[in-house]
């Protein structure tokens, strides 16, 4: 199976996980829903395609973490819509803007897979990246947080059913057979993310996964697991 390979970067990032609201916290990677809408701005499909255009029977996405994991708290000024109302200017006890803290990695850093069914989906996506080019900006995961990319390589990857490796990108939990190899000086870190979302924003399904947070590879032994022609071993999520 050809594989598209990518890195992504920037200086800050923020996934913001589903059960958060007032103080929104942050995943440590994107979620492939979060990694679809980078591949459809690529392209050039509008929010109201790309969920489909990379749906989960027709894109195989794996993600690898490359910087290690560091979160950071911001202030982020509001609009102070309390008692049902907005002032440009302080007046009394109303202020005109109301800060909140939220969570944000710094200098995030990925390597993204990608596997697609439709191959003029799959060329469009290799030309751009090779070319350094998008039909709209791209960020990572709010439009302020700006992102590059580069290409890094097309492949051949062979899947085969189990075996005991060390896996470069962020594992889900059920594919693992037997327990997990601790090794020292490693963080290993579990969360559960959604994997497939509906052109309404549904989540349809969540899965737990299991990363490194320094991005080294984590050694189990594990089902589903894809090879390439480099002896690189991931996952798909």
């Amino acid at each position: 199976m050809k594989v598209l390979i990518f890195d992504i970067w920037g200086d800050l990032a923020h996934f913001k996980k589903f059960y958060t609201t007032s103080s929104p916290l942050t995943f440590s990677f994107p979620p492939p829903p979060t990694v679809k809408g980078i591949l459809g701005a690529i392209i050039g499909c509008d929010k109201n395609s790309y969920l489909d255009t990379f749906s989960s029977d027709k894109c195989n996405i794996a993600i690898q973490i490359l910087n290690p994991i560091k979160k950071i708290r911001l202030g982020l000024n509001h609009i102070n819509t309390k008692d049902n109302f907005w002032r440009p200017t302080k007046k009394g006890l109303h202020e005109a803007r109301t800060q909140i803290p939220a969570e944000f990695i710094k200098d995030p850093a990925y390597r993204i897979y990608v596997t697609h069914k439709e191959e003029e989906i799959f060329n469009a996506l290799l030309k751009n990246i090779r070319s350094h080019k998008t039909f709209f900006t791209i960020s990572l995961g709010l439009s302020e947080l700006l992102a590059d990319f580069s290409y890094v390589g097309d492949m051949e990857f062979e899947g085969f059913g189990e075996g005991e490796v060390e896996i470069s990108s962020i594992v889900p939990i059920p594919f693992i057979s037997e327990g997990l190899k601790l090794e020292e000086g490693y963080r290993y870190f579990k969360e559960r993310i959604p994997i497939d979302m509906d052109q309404n924003r549904v989540v349809k399904r969540y899965e737990d996964v299991l990363y490194e947070s320094q991005g080294k590879k984590v050694h189990t032994k594990i089902k589903n697991i894809w090879k390439g022609e480099d002896g690189t071993c991931i996952t798909f999520l």
